[in-house]
């Protein structure tokens, strides 16, 4: 009987050894990623483009050309130039028309600016004041209230105080001081300009390049993986990789989606109501949406402000709509795009954006919620795994029944 005992004690050994080597292995990789993450968002934004692209990749190589499959390289570089195209298209149809918004942009802010005399920002003062009170709020605005000499009993009536022609004014200051300093060293910035716009092409086909070569030797990069995992934990692997894959594919994929969906329906709302600066606040609004509830808030105020300068009722209509376009996204498309593997509550969401902006800046709260769908994709699997198996009540048998009647 000793044999036996011995063998099985040496597989278990065995099976231990290997699990601590790979266990040790997995731990090498998460330090490494650690130890060099200010070089890991490159190779981060390719795999995340790989995993954009795979659907598109795995439907052009089942195309038969000449009875033979399309090549996994061939379908890149097609999609590539498909990228480079609307890219193209994008400068030459759209860019003109964000440049003449930019500028038109910059007349009426500099028209603006110029008409913010004395007597204007007091007028201006006393038509808030008037409103203000008119809607319950007390807030001193104009000289007059100030000094004690708006109405009954002066300023005493007002319970704040801010003076709006100084604070005005020191903000302008500080604007033309930054101006100048800026203009008077303008051959550096020039030179910082044009040293960002070179490394920041040079960055993109640096990962366009690394996420080709993540795409076309997936396969051998899953597999690669699947040997750093135990053989008996591999089910359990490829388990745990659907989810993740469910999870992710709907917060990424399908916040694209999204993003599309609410910068064309911002668009419409911009020229139903006549809100200036149209198609400049719906490209804002489209590329701000990729960082949720945020990048919503940020990219809403603009939008309202805007409007509230033609009118109140302008700034109230279109804040609806903006309103209407986060419902509509909040109760039907989030549920039909992304689905209910891909929900992530909302705290969360909050979170993984403050943690991931703290981290690596505006990059790091663009990955922020795909790299949150891992990690709870990851955590509610390890939460399943660890509940003990629910054993069903099985109905009593015909057979026992009838025997003890009998008896």
């Amino acid at each position: 009987m000793s044999p036996p005992v011995d063998a099985s004690i040496a597989a278990t050994a065995d099976r231990r050894k290997r699990f601590l080597l790979l266990a040790g292995l997995w731990v090498a990789i998460a330090g490494v990623l650690i130890a060099l993450r200010s070089v890991v968002m490159p190779f981060a934004g390719a795999a995340l483009i790989a995993y954009l692209v795979q659907p598109l990749v795995a439907r052009l190589t089942q195309r038969k050309v000449a009875g033979r499959a399309l090549p996994r390289w061939t379908a890149l570089l097609l999609i590539y130039a498909g990228f480079f195209l609307g890219v193209y298209l994008f400068f030459v149809a759209l860019v003109p028309q964000l440049y003449r918004e930019l500028a038109r942009v910059s007349r009426e802010a500099a028209a603006f600016a110029n008409t913010l005399t004395p007597e204007h920002v007091q007028e201006l003062a006393q038509h808030g004041e008037t409103w203000l009170a008119d809607h319950g709020i007390p807030v001193a605005l104009s000289n007059r209230a100030l000094e004690g000499e708006d109405g009954p009993g002066g300023a005493g009536h007002f319970s704040l105080a801010l003076d709006l022609e100084k604070l005005l004014g020191d903000t302008v200051a500080r604007g033309s001081s930054l101006v100048k300093e800026n203009l008077g060293d303008i051959v550096n910035v020039s030179r910082r300009i044009v040293t960002s716009v070179l490394a920041s092409v040079f960055m993109l086909f640096f990962i366009l390049m690394v996420a080709a070569f993540f795409s076309i030797d997936a396969q051998a990069i899953r597999r690669y993986f699947g040997t750093l995992v135990p053989p008996e934990l591999l089910p359990d692997a490829r388990l745990l990789v659907d989810r993740i894959d469910r999870s992710l594919s709907g917060v990424v994929r399908g916040q694209l989606t999204i993003c599309m969906v609410n910068g064309g329906l911002t668009f419409v709302g911009l020229l139903l109501f006549g809100v200036k600066f149209a198609f400049l606040l719906a490209t804002v609004a489209t590329f701000l949406s990729l960082i949720p509830i945020f990048g919503t808030i940020l990219s809403s105020v603009p939008i309202v402000l805007i409007a509230l300068a033609d009118g109140f009722q302008k700034g109230v209509a279109i804040l609806l709509w903006i309103v209407g376009i986060h419902a509509l996204e909040a109760y039907f498309l989030n549920p039909k795009i992304m689905g209910e593997a891909a929900r992530i509550h909302p705290v969360i969401v909050a979170f993984s954006l403050i943690a991931g902006e703290q981290l690596y800046g505006l990059m790091g709260a663009l990955f922020a919620v795909p790299s949150a769908a891992i990690l709870v994709a990851c955590f509610d699997y390890a939460r399943i795994k660890a509940q003990p198996p629910v054993v069903e009540s099985l109905p009593p048998s015909p057979v026992v029944e009838k025997s003890s009647t009998a008896a």
